[in-house]
């Protein structure tokens, strides 16, 4: 697996893809090859049927995530053993799409107000009043905050995509009661900790993930 890991690393980095579509791919690799007890470049369409049967039947993994896998797959194949790769043979399975579920502007304001402490709080107006996602709020640097203007820069998004998404008096307000409260400044990011905090905790992950959260 060394020279082959090295192979598609190189091949990964050529194209600039972001360092979590590498570490994804490259697991995905490893994964594919330690099922099968194979160097991946001995395995054929014939394993990849069954690898992908595999994730959804014993795995259980969604729709989503078989895709990214399969995605994985075709670029070992054609980019860096320089293999045949047949769309035919290895569909893409159709994806499940549900409708979020999304709180009223009462139930918005009864979850927000019942935050337990003032970074719940805080963090939960900053989502509801950007619709940015959870990893852009971990990347928001103090400077984003542009009053003048009254946007947010939010930096290395979907795709490593930069954008300004609208700042509410509300919400401004809120940043401002939130940093003067703060016995610490942070001299860089706006929620130090946040990736921890936004990632492991239940109410913040749960209403992101759920969608509850989006716009009206």
């Amino acid at each position: 697996m060394t020279h082959l890991r090295k192979m598609m690393l190189e091949e990964l980095e050529r194209r600039n893809y972001a360092q979590t579509t590498i570490d994804c791919y490259i697991q995905t690799i490893e994964d594919f090859a330690r099922y099968f007890r194979r160097p991946p470049d001995q395995l054929t369409p014939d394993h990849i049927r069954e690898y992908q049967a595999y994730l959804f039947r014993e795995r259980k993994l969604a729709a989503s995530t078989v895709t990214q896998r399969l995605a994985a797959l075709r670029f070992f194949y054609t980019r860096t053993i320089k293999k045949a790769w047949s769309v035919a043979d290895t569909p893409y399975p159709k994806k499940t799409r549900h409708l979020p579920s999304i709180l009223s502007p009462e139930e918005l304001a009864h979850l927000i107000d019942s935050s337990q402490t003032r970074f719940h709080r805080v963090v939960l107006m900053t989502l509801y009043g950007t619709g940015v996602r959870r990893f852009e709020l971990t990347r928001l640097q103090i400077p984003d905050i542009d009053s003048r203007r009254m946007v947010i820069h939010s930096r290395g998004g979907k795709g490593r995509q930069d954008r300004d998404v609208m700042l509410s008096p509300t919400l401004l307000k809120a940043l401002r009661d939130y940093w003067r409260g703060l016995k610490r400044k942070p001299t860089e990011w706006l929620f130090p900790g946040g990736s921890r905090h936004t990632s492991k905790d239940p109410v913040l992950s749960g209403a992101a993930r759920s969608g509850v959260l989006k716009p009206r």
